[in-house]
């Protein structure tokens, strides 16, 4: 990780997909995720995220593949988290300022609530530098 422990790490879609799909990355996600729950770090996702990890792979694979890498994510301890009011209307703060998809909103709108490391690749989060501390995976 860095030279600071982050007291939260979140994982975006993208690096769901990327871990999942063995794309560049991957193994900098695995690491990260590992090394997080060994210093007792949270690793958390919106369910926002979840499902948009879900609807993706149901419809490139199938919806079997896609429960599968649900159950996988809660196996890896990756902590779910419901959007309350407070999340959405963050998220939705974002969106109004930012040319950025909804799902992506909610990602960084949990890891500016929990001062957490946002974990991506995707390009769409650098209008949120500024505002969230960003871990980029290449």
């Amino acid at each position: 990780m860095s030279t600071r422990k982050p007291k939260a790490v979140v994982l975006d879609a993208w690096a769901v997909l990327a871990y999942r799909e063995d794309e560049p990355g991957a193994e900098e996600i695995a690491e990260l995720v590992i090394e997080a729950q060994n210093e007792g770090v949270p690793v958390m996702m919106t369910t926002v995220n979840v499902g948009e990890v879900w609807y993706i792979l149901a419809r490139e694979v199938s919806e079997t593949e896609a429960d599968k890498a649900v159950q996988e994510l809660r196996h890896l301890g990756i902590q779910f988290i419901d959007p309350d009011w407070k999340l959405t209307r963050d998220a939705a703060a974002l969106k109004a300022k930012h040319r950025m998809s909804f799902a992506d909103c909610f990602a960084a709108a949990l890891a500016k609530q929990h001062k957490a490391q946002l974990v991506t690749g995707d390009v769409e989060f650098k209008q949120v530098e500024g505002e969230v501390q960003m871990r980029w995976v290449t």
